[in-house]
């Protein structure tokens, strides 16, 4: 795998060409409440692993982040080409959080 846009496409071609027994097949199978608990716990494993000074498990959870989020894309139907085009629109602009307050009270 090289890159985002071919992980896309492969889960999209499981999507459209299921193999049984695969963990993709699962994924779409029990839905999408079962697909956003999983990117919810991959996120949460990501901003764990992140405190952590061994750097791999960083590597894997985000790895694994990025797996939930394309079956969540593919689930949704929304084009990886919209992710990047969403992307390019904000290419050489400055965040517009930095014309937010500080949040004081958490």
């Amino acid at each position: 795998m090289q890159n985002l846009e071919e992980l896309y496409q492969l889960v999209l071609q499981r999507k459209d060409t299921p193999k049984e027994g695969s963990y993709t097949d699962y994924l779409f199978k029990k839905g999408l409440d079962k697909i956003l608990k999983k990117v919810g716990e991959e996120t949460t494993e990501v901003i764990v692993a992140s405190k952590n000074p061994d750097k791999s498990e960083l590597v894997y959870e985000t790895a694994d982040l990025l797996y939930h989020l394309m079956v969540l894309l593919v689930e949704q139907g929304v084009p990886f080409e919209e992710i990047k085009i969403e992307l390019a629109k904000r290419e050489g602009l400055m965040s517009k959080a930095q014309d937010r307050p500080e949040i004081q009270d958490l």
